[in-house]
């Protein structure tokens, strides 16, 4: 029965930021991590210019050539990310966390909600649903997140005109468009892949004479 499972439904949302901030993803069931990686950052319009890291049952996986400069003495041994598969999970309900960012420390939960029977098998992740825009890159992590949207919030602050500009003018926390997700996420796993640096502005409304 599980054979014929081909896909699976997770929700990955970040962790310690309210109102939350969260996407659907409906991805192949023999995807592994590192293509689940590339996924999340599609998905959350990620650069994926910083290292990352899951967390499973108290183990590591990542990208060992990438994380080996980074590895100390006595730091937690990390496993090659391409070892596991989404399929090697059997129970819906299944949570574990993606880290992203060890500067900003982005942390991640993803729940493994319901393993799917596709009358046709995935070959790329879709998002189903989601809500709010993810924070700037480098922003400085929730803290320094949370910095950010006062100042942006007020045009009397005397960093308020540098952070805007620094954002690309324009930032909503409550953005979000299911097309531009899926529009990402059909690139996610091509190598060099450019991501929106800023947040699209609102179009403004057209008027009839």
């Amino acid at each position: 029965m599980f054979e014929s499972l081909n896909a699976v439904q997770l929700r990955v949302s970040i962790d310690d930021v309210k109102p939350e901030i969260w996407r659907r993803l409906v991805v192949p069931a023999h995807w592994n991590l590192e293509e689940l990686h590339l996924t999340i950052q599609a998905a959350f319009n990620w650069w994926n210019y910083h290292l990352h890291e899951f967390r499973i049952g108290g183990l590591c996986y990542g990208n060992v050539e990438e994380l080996g400069d980074e590895q100390f003495e006595g730091d937690p041994r990390v496993f090659d990310e391409r070892q596991v598969c989404l399929r090697d999970f059997r129970d819906p309900g299944t949570t574990f966390t993606y880290i992203y960012d060890f500067g900003d420390n982005w942390h991640h939960t993803l729940e493994l909600e319901a393993f799917l029977s596709l009358d046709v098998a995935p070959k790329q992740a879709s998002c189903i649903d989601g809500a709010r825009a993810r924070p700037p890159e480098d922003v400085g992590g929730v803290p320094g997140y949370e910095r950010f949207l006062e100042t942006m919030g007020d045009p009397r602050n005397p960093d308020h005109l540098e952070i805007k500009r620094w954002c690309g003018g324009y930032f909503d926390p409550e953005w979000f468009d299911l097309a531009a997700v899926a529009k990402d996420l059909q690139s996610a796993l091509k190598p060099n892949v450019r991501r929106r640096m800023h947040q699209p502005k609102p179009k403004k409304p057209r008027y009839s004479p």
